[in-house]
């Protein structure tokens, strides 16, 4: 079973859907809470087409939840925010950390992989031993998406973009890391689950819309995720016995 059978089969109950909105970087479904997804547009935007659009409000969560099996991406981001909409968060085992200082840390004069050209990057450079961005279109000094399978495995600690989830890659990014490596999953994409850590994560970095109001007005008039008001980080580490628990990463 792959993480998105997991992250589906994990989901408990349903709920009709308030509100669907594609931004130009993020997506959003409103079902039991907002969940949020990067928005990922098909390299032929105008030949492949959102399946039932207009009338997605019109289905339950669970059924926007299997989009995230689509091979169009634009179908797969709207499936798994419809996934984060429906995921149970216990927000007593999740801290505010953001993404830099929880991958800082442990990665201190060692070897960091990240996928995914993240802002935090420039800084991670001058703290880390040896730092290796690997990018689906790379840009100086970083590596194209076919070098994950070198890369990854020499890294000690990685650093993973949840948008893998949409293109159905994460399995395979997360099967590349050495047992050991201190693994994040992040990214407003990032779904706040105990599944992720049975598939080889050390820690799962996402967010929390804490204005919905707000957040869906942001996201329609074009927001990045750090543009984005109305939303908690939320990050959740691994324990001893594999669990998830409050806390900052451990090294």
């Amino acid at each position: 079973m792959g993480i998105l059978d997991d992250l589906l089969a994990s989901l408990t109950g349903d709920c009709a859907v308030r509100h669907v909105l594609v931004g130009a970087h993020l997506t959003a479904v409103c079902s039991s809470r907002c969940g949020l997804a990067a928005t990922v547009i098909d390299d032929r935007p105008h030949q492949r087409k959102v399946r039932d659009a207009g009338r997605l409000h019109l289905k339950s969560a669970r059924e926007l939840a299997e989009y995230a099996r689509s091979d169009n991406p634009t179908e797969a981001s709207i499936g798994v925010a419809a996934i984060n909409s429906l995921i149970v968060v216990d927000e007593t085992a999740t801290t505010p950390i953001n993404a830099f200082d929880l991958i800082a840390r442990p990665g201190a004069g060692k070897c960091v992989a990240v996928v995914g050209s993240f802002p935090f990057v420039p800084r991670l450079r001058d703290l880390v031993g040896e730092l290796l961005v690997i990018e689906r279109r790379p840009s100086d000094g970083e590596y194209p998406a076919s070098a994950a399978d070198t890369l990854i495995p020499r890294a000690e600690v990685v650093a993973l973009t949840a948008s893998a989830l949409i293109n159905h890659t994460l399995d395979h990014l997360l099967s590349l890391c050495t047992p050991g490596a201190f693994v994040v999953v992040l990214g407003p994409t990032a779904p706040l689950s105990h599944v992720l850590f049975e598939h080889g994560a050390t820690a799962v970095a996402g967010s929390i819309v804490t204005d919905e109001a707000g957040a869906i007005r942001a996201i329609g008039q074009g927001s990045s995720f750090r543009q984005l008001p109305g939303i908690r980080l939320a990050t959740m580490t691994v324990g001893p016995h594999g669990h998830g628990v409050h806390g900052h990463a451990r090294v």
